[in-house]
């Protein structure tokens, strides 16, 4: 699945689990040095806190190809472009063992599982703890979801469950959630009113129900 939306306007609080990413988008300032009339004169130019975070959320198979694509703007606003800047950073990051990569002007960070590769995309200037705090948590709810089974043929069975998921953790760019508990408990919720298979319903709601077992036997 792939799609490309304009962020709607954030609205709300931020609460529970959620990252503050007012707090966590602060910049540092840049300076530049403008020399005029004999006198040099410093402009600070701040970036702006944004809580649009997140410019997409990729999946790919250990081919390089889509098996999930999110885009949360326009800068690829083309499926032919998109398509391009996937196999990139394919090419650029499967051989690595790195988790954090600069790629046409943007941050990416990513991680593997088996034959599956997890990416989250956002600005040059983003803060990679938000970014790599949105893959974890993408890929915490999905192993929690799967029984830890992370690969393509478990994935591609469940698929709705994926696309609930990542609705859960990230709307229009902003993140929304971090703790996959939450992410696993919202999506069986969401489960009894949409039209998943019987097979994802009932491993999203007895996934659920251990994570709440064991979060109270703590």
């Amino acid at each position: 699945m792939s799609g490309s939306s304009s962020p709607s306007q954030p609205g709300g609080a931020v609460a529970g689990g959620v990252i503050d990413s007012r707090a966590a988008n602060q910049r540092r300032p840049l300076f530049r040095l403008h020399v005029g009339s004999g006198e040099r004169k410093m402009e600070a130019l701040i970036l702006e806190p944004s809580l649009y975070t997140v410019k997409a959320v990729i999946i790919l198979d250990n081919d390089g190809d889509r098996l999930f694509a999110k885009y949360y703007d326009d800068t690829y606003p083309s499926v032919k472009e998109q398509k391009a800047f996937e196999k990139n950073i394919f090419n650029k990051t499967h051989r690595t063992d790195s988790e954090i990569a600069l790629l046409e002007g943007l941050t990416v960070v990513y991680k593997s599982s088996i034959d599956l590769y997890f990416y989250v995309i956002g600005s040059s200037h983003e803060n990679e703890l938000m970014l790599t705090a949105v893959l974890n948590c993408l890929f915490d709810s999905l192993s929690q979801m799967l029984r830890k089974n992370v690969e393509k043929r478990a994935l591609l069975e469940n698929m709705e469950g994926l696309f609930l998921a990542v609705d859960e953790i990230v709307d229009g760019g902003v993140v929304l959630e971090s703790d996959p508990q939450q992410v696993v408990h919202r999506v069986a919720v969401r489960g009894e009113d949409v039209p998943l298979t019987e097979q994802t319903v009932s491993q999203v709601l007895q996934s659920a129900k251990e994570q709440i077992k064991w979060s109270l036997l703590r």
